[in-house]
This record gives structure tokens, C-alpha cells and sequence, in this order.
């Protein structure tokens, strides 16, 4: 590839990394202002989850129940049952009304927090168990801020479930966003640096 095509495509692997952190800040900052809204529309996007993977789990264990233990086939099927029924569900109650769809979502909300509790719980004991370790305090101080949100979460009203998940989504979209408009992009411009060496050392050969 020659320097002016490399540089070109820089620029434009640029360009499409800016584009995709202004969309990523626009939708955070919109998830934060709408987050009942946002909330719906992420347990939308986790039922369809559910469901493809419970299929895709059904089909390949089916395919390699041969070759597989009996008892691990078995609770395989089992686990993509369990995502199947997930996603139906959400699915179902999301189409069944305000009170069903906001029930769907409250009780994804609670499984996150439930997430956070025992995934902080893990982070905090890790770290005690590995003070020896340089940045133990900060897995420390992640386990701690972890464990709080999920227990500030499965405390939370059932009305105020319901902006639990779009506030996540939207300070994810938002983080994302800034990543890739002040650090990702910044790859592309070190792209077009070796280009141009490149260039500038074959023309003095």
C-alpha cells in the first residue's frame, strides 16, 4: 500500500472513529435524559440476546451432544432452555403493557444490582487477599464502589428501577464516546506517522 493510501485511510479510519464517539456522546447524553425510555429499549436489546442465544445454544449442543458428556449436554440444554424462557418472557411482558413492561425492566434492574452486590463482594475479597500486589487499594476501592451500587440498587423503589438501567447505559454510551474521541482517534494519526517515514526513507533509497 502506497504512503498516499495509507494516509488516506487514516484519515478516514479517523474520521469514522470521531463520527462514532459524537453518535456514542449523543446517545449517552439522550439515555440520560430519557432513561425509562432507555431502560425499555436495553431489555429489549437483552430478550433478543436471550433468545438468539438460547437457539444457538439448542442447535450447537444438539450438534455436539455426540461427542459431549451425557450430563454436560444435558445442563447445557438446560442453561439455553433457561435463555430461551429469559427471553420470551421479557419479550412477552414488554408487549403486554406499561405495567408488565415496566416490570420486565425493574426486574432486569434488580439482577444487575444483584450482579454488582456479589461481583463486588468478589473485587473487595481479591484484593484484601492481595495486598502484597502493587494497585491492590484500587480493585480495593472498585470492589467497595461496586458493591455499594448493588446495594443501592436492590434498596431502590420500584418506580425508581425503572432509571436504573438507562442511567448505566447512558454513563457507558458517554465514557465511550469520550474514549474515542480524545484517545481512539489518536491511532489513526500515529498511522499516518509511519506512512510517511516509510515514504521519506524510500525516496532516500
Amino acid at each position: 500500500m502506497s504512503s498516499s493510501s495509507r494516509l488516506r485511510l487514516g484519515g478516514q479510519l479517523r474520521a469514522f472513529t470521531l463520527f462514532e464517539g459524537v453518535l456514542m456522546l449523543v446517545l449517552g447524553v439522550l439515555a440520560l435524559l430519557f432513561p425509562v425510555l432507555a431502560s425499555v429499549w436495553a431489555t429489549a436489546v437483552v430478550a433478543v440476546v436471550f433468545l438468539v442465544g438460547g437457539i444457538v445454544g439448542w442447535i450447537d449442543n444438539l450438534m455436539r451432544a455426540r461427542v459431549l458428556n451425557r450430563w454436560l449436554t444435558f445442563w447445557r440444554l438446560v442453561v439455553s432452555t433457561l435463555f430461551l424462557v429469559a427471553g420470551f418472557t421479557l419479550i412477552q411482558q414488554l408487549g403486554s403493557g406499561v405495567a408488565a413492561a415496566a416490570s420486565s425492566v425493574a426486574t432486569l434492574a434488580l439482577a444487575i444490582g444483584l450482579v454488582f452486590l456479589v461481583e463486588g463482594a468478589v473485587a473487595v475479597g481479591v484484593s484484601l487477599t492481595h495486598r502484597r500486589i502493587r494497585g491492590w487499594g484500587w480493585g480495593l476501592v472498585n470492589g467497595l464502589v461496586t458493591l455499594v451500587l448493588g446495594v443501592v440498587i436492590l434498596t431502590m423503589a420500584k418506580p425508581a428501577l425503572l432509571g436504573v438501567i438507562g442511567i448505566l447505559v447512558g454513563v457507558s454510551f458517554l465514557f465511550t464516546g469520550i474514549d474515542l474521541i480524545t484517545f481512539s482517534a489518536r491511532f489513526h494519526e500515529d498511522d499516518n506517522g509511519p506512512a510517511s517515514l516509510d515514504s521519506e526513507s524510500a525516496d532516500l533509497v
